[in-house]
């Protein structure tokens, strides 16, 4: 019961990182590689404004969201929207969307070592003991899973209950259907890559409360988003959240009972085996 607790509280944030990596790739069509570097920057912002100014983490997230959307909607108008005006196909958009957001990841890693260093950084919030079913946790963990499965609530209620919603879906099942029915297809992937970031910079802000962290761990965080939204199918929030879950409690299951250095191991031996035998996710149908 401890690790299932353990690992459910954990994949919270796992959440939130791979929902906006499955927006921006559902959607928007961008397989963004500095998906992680925007965490690590959230991460590194919750720190200074709680260690400079002594601003609360969650607080923080009205600061934290708001400033990730405006950043990516600018790297997306910038850098990526002219490769999208200029791709010929799907498969061309993702390379070269791959190849641009590859350069983007060492621009923001190299950013964040020249503002805060290499060193690993963390910060004493809510570093007491929370009981559930008997078992001791950090209030810390718990309080960034509160915080993010309200998150994800209010996204899942954007994405279905909303018309910007129903157009990002829309946009995700079929960009030239879209157009038909007066979707501003170039808008709304803009909207999608850009609140993609603004949900994975909230899931840095959570994160950063209660793990140690550096300006160079953000590809290990992409690569974590990356597995979860194959696992869940691509632009399938259901399966983000389900793929979250699994990945979360079998990285706990690794580290409490084999060893925590074969948590990376165990995460890519799951996505291997997805890939051979659920390739199109845990929802999704086999194409014919």
């Amino acid at each position: 019961m401890n690790i299932l607790i353990t690992g459910i509280l954990l994949s919270g944030t796992y959440a939130l990182i791979a929902l906006g990596l499955t927006l921006q790739y559902g959607v928007a069509r961008i397989m963004n590689l500095g998906n992680g570097e925007t965490l690590v920057a959230a991460c590194f912002v919750a720190f200074w404004l709680f260690t400079a100014y002594s601003i609360n983490p969650l607080v923080g997230l009205a600061v934290i969201a708001p400033a990730a959307f405006l950043i990516n909607w600018a790297i997306y108008s910038i850098a990526l929207e002219p490769l999208v005006r200029r791709a010929k196909s799907r498969g061309q958009l993702e390379s070269d969307s791959i190849l641009a957001t590859f350069g983007l990841l060492f621009l923001l890693q190299g950013l964040m070592i020249l503002g805060f260093g290499g060193e690993y950084r963390s910060y004493t919030f809510l570093a007491q003991p929370f009981e559930i079913f008997g078992y001791s946790y950090g209030l810390n963990r718990v309080v960034a899973f509160v915080a993010a499965a309200v998150i994800a609530a209010a996204l899942w209620f954007f994405l279905y209950r909303t018309r910007q919603g129903t157009a990002l879906r829309a946009v995700a099942v079929d960009p030239n259907s879209a157009k038909l029915v007066a979707i501003d297809v170039a808008r709304t992937a803009a909207f999608a890559f850009a609140l993609g970031g603004a949900l994975t910079a909230c899931g840095g802000a959570l994160i950063s409360t209660f793990y140690t962290f550096n300006a160079s761990m953000g590809v290990v965080f992409t690569m974590k988003a990356l597995i979860i939204v194959i696992m869940g199918g691509v632009g399938d929030v259901r399966g983000a959240v389900l793929a979250a879950v699994i990945l979360g409690i079998s990285e706990t299951v690794v580290a409490s009972l084999i060893d925590p250095g074969l948590t990376l191991a165990a995460t890519y031996m799951l996505f291997i085996l997805v890939l051979l035998f659920r390739p199109q996710g845990l929802f999704g149908r086999a194409t014919t």
